[in-house]
């Protein structure tokens, strides 16, 4: 996997977080999402390398990154705690401002980077996720059957005893679809118990403090400052939830375009090719940071 990439663990102030890194360009950080670790990027990652400094951390509490310590409110698992992570180390590599590409959970620590940070984030995209305060002011019956994870994994220890009896019944995945390194990256995240709990802790921020922010955000009219790419799976339950996606993003972003992808959700292992192509187009190749 990535290769020419370095892996390395670095220490930040609040976090350490293990993340590759390769090659040259613009900078663009890669957020994954649930129940993922940065290995599932590595069919996307070389394509952006040519033209850009490609960053793919874990996020805190997530793979063999560092996990944070329980407060009551979680907000040492809220996105705005991640996107300081993310922000110290774009810093520590030398990069002041660059492109976000965040997939599933991955997408809403994106986005309160970019709304936290806009001088830092030069572009967006947000692949498969819509902002939480909007997932969660709409939700029904439809979107508690699709999506009853939300509320199972926030409520406290009985998720973990769920999934720890069998995790690779709950989360399935194989070496086929995923690629055989990764795969053994995901088995062994999802086999450790700090890993599913802190997993799980994003879940229970995601109900209480992080919705706090992105209702704050809304009340005080903020929007994000740069340009906004929304990308989600045709395969997946965004359009039948939501209908039009981008109409959902809108009042959050004046600069925004987007589309369906024909592939189910983990599309940067599913459709890597096009999405690289999707994202460069995107991208662009703005000076680097």
């Amino acid at each position: 996997m990535f290769e020419g990439f370095a892996l390395e663990t670095v220490e930040l102030p609040d976090a350490t977080l293990r993340v590759r890194h390769g090659g040259q360009g613009s900078p663009v950080l890669l957020l994954h999402g649930h129940p993922r670790t940065h290995a599932t990027w590595h069919r996307v990652a070389p394509l952006l390398a040519a033209s850009h400094s490609v960053v793919c951390p874990d996020l805190r509490g997530f793979g063999q990154s560092s996990k944070p310590a329980d407060r009551p409110d979680h907000a040492n698992s809220s996105k705005r705690a991640k996107a300081l992570d993310c922000l110290a180390l774009m810093r520590h590599l030398g990069f002041e401002r660059f492109a976000v590409v965040g997939h599933d959970r991955g997408s809403y620590t994106a986005f309160r980077l970019a709304m936290d940070h806009p001088a830092a984030v030069t572009r967006l995209a947000l692949l498969d996720g819509v902002p939480i305060w909007e997932a969660l002011e709409r939700c029904d019956a439809r979107f508690a059957r699709a999506w009853w994870h939300w509320f199972f994994y926030a409520q406290p220890d009985k998720p973990e005893r769920a999934i720890l009896a069998d995790p690779d019944a709950w989360y399935g995945g194989s070496a086929d679809a995923m690629g055989q390194e990764a795969y053994r990256d995901f088995r062994a995240a999802i086999h450790d118990p700090a890993t599913v709990h802190g997993m799980l802790e994003d879940y229970r921020a995601g109900l209480g403090i992080d919705r706090d922010h992105d209702a704050a955000d809304r009340a005080a009219g903020r929007r994000l400052a740069c340009p906004v790419l929304a990308l989600w799976s045709l395969r997946d339950d965004l359009e039948e939830l939501y209908g039009d996606v981008l109409a959902v993003w809108r009042p959050w972003a004046p600069d925004l375009r987007g589309r369906g992808l024909d592939c189910g959700h983990h599309m940067a292992e599913e459709l890597p090719d096009e999405l690289a192509r999707k994202l460069l187009d995107f991208l662009g190749t703005p000076s680097a940071g």
